[in-house]
C-alpha cells in the first residue's frame, strides 16, 4: 500500500512542534471528531504528517512520522470511540508555510484544510504534500 500524508493540527500552547521534538515521540490524543478519528485509523505505520500549529501562528512547521497505528485513547472515558497515534518528529520545514499562503495557492484550494477547516486531522494527497513541501523551501511563500 502506498504511503498516505495527512496534516495534524495542535495548538501550540497545548502542545507544539518543540515538544514533540523534545519528547522524541508521543501519541496524537484529544481528538473528538468523527472524521478526524476515521482519518487516525486510516493511518499506517510509516505514514506522514504535516505538524500544524492552529490559533497561534496557523502554519504548518514540521514533518512527522506515524510510528504506531491507531489504538485507544487513553485520555478518553473507558469504551469510547476515540483513538490515538504515536508519532515521531522527522523534520521541520526549512520555512513554515501559512494558512494564508495556502490559501491565496490555486493548486492547494482542495485541501481538507481549506475545505473542512475545523477538521483537526485530515488527508493530504500526494500532490499538495510535494507542493507545500517545496513552498516551504522559500520564506514567506
Amino acid at each position: 500500500m502506498a504511503k498516505q500524508y495527512w496534516l495534524m493540527k495542535s495548538e501550540p500552547d497545548v502542545y507544539s512542534w518543540d515538544t514533540l521534538v523534545q519528547d522524541g515521540s508521543g501519541i496524537w490524543d484529544g481528538v473528538r471528531n468523527h472524521t478526524a478519528k476515521l482519518n487516525m485509523q486510516a493511518m499506517k505505520v510509516g505514514d506522514e504528517a504535516l505538524f500544524y500549529h492552529s490559533n497561534i501562528g496557523k502554519e504548518c512547521v514540521g514533518i512527522m512520522k506515524i510510528t504506531e497505528a491507531a489504538f485507544p485513547d487513553p485520555t478518553a472515558e473507558e469504551g469510547s470511540p476515540w483513538v490515538v497515534v504515536r508519532v515521531e518528529p522527522v523534520r521541520p520545514l526549512a520555512h513554515p508555510v501559512t494558512l494564508a499562503a495556502i490559501k491565496g495557492d490555486p493548486k492547494l484550494a482542495g485541501m481538507d484544510l481549506i475545505r473542512l477547516s475545523r477538521l483537526s486531522v485530515g488527508r493530504v494527497t500526494a500532490e499538495e504534500w510535494k507542493h507545500i513541501l517545496k513552498k516551504s523551501e522559500k520564506p514567506g511563500t
